[in-house]
């Protein structure tokens, strides 16, 4: 009575995690730090709850899906803030559109794309990057894609070398996912990456879906090239592209479960479409608060500066260890530890601190090997004196 494709969905990272440490205790007298889960600690603007507190006579309306004016304003305003555009590139009542957290856009996202493909003798294929976020596996799956797997490993500069995929997958493929910056790898992608992704997108007709929540989190003086820049440069306006953006981590807002995704007109009508039956749409209030957050860049600039000084400090206690580089987005550590599950088991035993396996976030490859066994995913989103504890203790124990 259950759908068979759930058969074909591993554990979520996370609770492998979970069954990895439960038989191990975690070493007494010092306390535990999670260092496993990018849950930003640090509140939201008091502002949002202000502006919430405020709308709360709306909390009996049922909500618009496609969000209001105010808020696509915001949003759209945002994008050509961010993005150097020119005012207006974005329509912003037929472009953009708000979702519940960007993960329920972005499994939506295969739903939107992929076809049930009668008549053909292969099965539809959505590309993504290995290793990847999981809701882009998931999504493939339950939308009746095949997943297939990009390497995004040292090599390739922690980008998928977009070249060396073969000719018959693109042929086939329905949707091709990207992350930048890249989670767990903190790469980001230059403009010419970008645009020859949007090439081939046109040329193959497949939707490229780029998932940008931590566009805002960069370490570098320069802030990382969007997807929307790339289109814009090349011409041919958001066709076959579908943006997302998120207040989670630009706002440390995730508990607003507040993005917004942005396309063509086209694809924004289908995509609404679509929510009308599927999607639990974002509150009037919410709308509101999340308006005032893309309306506002000092807190932005504020939360950016904070990840810096963390990675700074991880540079200082870590230096060229465990193969530390400095992410160029977002605010993780990908090191090599040698083995993955043995420094995560041995950390939560020795040092009471938690860390996520990295083979755990990657795909085996033809030859069922993992890339990502070597490492471990830290996540930097503590308090600067808890993130000194914890590395310091991580060094030691490794």
């Amino acid at each position: 009575m259950f759908n068979a494709r759930l058969s074909e969905l591993n554990d979520y990272p996370f609770q492998r995690l979970a069954d990895l440490l439960a038989p191990i205790s975690a070493r007494a007298n010092v306390p535990p730090i999670v260092m496993s889960v990018g849950d930003p600690q640090h509140q939201p603007p008091a502002f949002a709850a202000e502006v919430i507190a405020r709308a709360s006579d709306r909390w009996n309306d049922y909500p618009p899906l496609a969000g209001t004016p105010e808020f696509r304003a915001a949003a759209a305003g945002w994008l050509e803030r961010r993005y150097n555009l020119k005012s207006q590139t974005i329509d912003r009542d037929t472009q953009v559109t708000p979702v519940a957290g960007t993960r329920e856009g972005l499994f939506q996202a295969a739903l939107l794309a992929v076809t049930r493909g009668e008549g053909r003798a292969w099965r539809p294929v959505a590309l993504m990057p290995n290793p990847c976020y999981q809701i882009y596996f998931g999504a493939a799956v339950m939308a009746g894609a095949e997943p297939r797997f990009m390497p995004a490993t040292k090599d390739t500069g922690f980008m998928p070398d977009l070249d060396a995929v073969p000719a018959d997958l693109l042929a086939q493929c329905e949707i091709m996912y990207l992350c930048n910056p890249g989670n767990p790898q903190g790469a980001c992608a230059p403009l010419a990456y970008l645009t020859r992704a949007i090439e081939l997108a046109r040329e193959h007709d497949f939707l490229l879906v780029i998932d940008e929540c931590y566009a805002e989190i960069y370490s570098d003086a320069a802030a990382p090239t969007g997807g929307i820049e790339a289109a814009m440069a090349q011409g041919g306006g958001l066709d076959n592209l579908l943006l997302f953006h998120s207040l989670s981590k630009r706002s440390s807002a995730a508990g607003m479960r507040s993005g917004f995704a942005v396309g063509s007109a086209n694809t924004i009508e289908r995509f609404n479409r679509l929510r009308s039956f599927a999607c639990a749409a974002t509150p009037r209030p919410v709308l509101e608060a999340a308006a005032a957050l893309w309306n506002d860049d000092a807190h932005a600039a504020l939360t950016r500066a904070r990840y810096r000084a963390k990675i700074d400090l991880a540079q200082r206690v870590l230096g060229d260890r465990f193969g530390f580089y400095r992410p160029q987005g977002g605010f993780f550590l990908w090191l090599d530890v040698g083995d993955g599950e043995q420094a995560a088991k041995k950390l939560w035993a020795e040092a009471a601190i938690r860390t996520l396996p990295g083979a755990y976030l990657t795909k085996p490859d033809g030859r069922g090997t993992n890339s990502g066994t070597p490492y471990i995913r830290v996540a930097l989103v503590h308090d600067l004196e808890t993130i000194e504890t914890g590395l310091t203790r991580l060094a030691r124990v490794l």
